[in-house]
């Protein structure tokens, strides 16, 4: 029987000459890779190892700063860019379904101060951060994904309580 796999991260370039690589997480997950957790690279390449285990995992800034089994220098670190790293489903989070971003559209928004907002139609994704798009009474209201506006997220992820400058609501100034 197979076991499900994952996408979380894609590679995006190599860092350094001892074979370690940036890898960004995919469709709008948080990073997920850990150590000790096994990988898999594809599209795989012939006579190369498909699976690996990653051996070490730092923030990098850009991404994660990843470091894995078999993969010790630039040459062989190189042929890994540009691939998706796939995880077992069983060695995520139970709820890595609703960390992604495109989760949240259909999601109900209320602001602290402001009241209802509507729901989520859209997430952005900024070099900066997420940015959710919610459309309601007040209108379009564009919100930075960000703990200074986040207040909380109910347990069954259907509301969403923020707390944002009154200029973004409705597109106000």
């Amino acid at each position: 029987m197979y076991e499900k796999l994952e996408a979380v991260s894609r590679i995006q370039k190599t860092h350094g000459k001892r074979g370690e690589v940036v890898a960004q997480p995919c469709d709008g997950l948080p990073p997920l890779l850990s150590e000790g957790m096994r990988v898999c690279a594809v599209p795989p390449e012939l006579r190369r190892p498909r699976w690996h285990e990653v051996v070490r995992v730092s923030d990098a800034g850009s991404g994660s700063l990843v470091r894995l089994s078999g993969v010790d220098s630039i040459d062989s670190a190189s042929k890994l860019v540009g691939k998706t790293l796939l995880v077992r489903a069983s060695d995520l989070p139970d709820d890595v379904e609703l960390m992604r971003a495109d989760a949240l559209v259909g999601v109900f928004v209320v602001d602290e101060k402001a009241g209802d907002l509507g729901a989520i139609v859209e997430v952005m994704r900024t070099p900066a951060q997420d940015v959710i798009v919610v459309e309601g009474e007040p209108g379009q209201t564009m919100i930075p994904l960000v703990d200074e506006f986040v207040v909380s997220f109910d347990d069954d992820k259907s509301l969403l309580v923020v707390n944002v400058p009154k200029g973004l609501i409705g597109g106000a100034s």
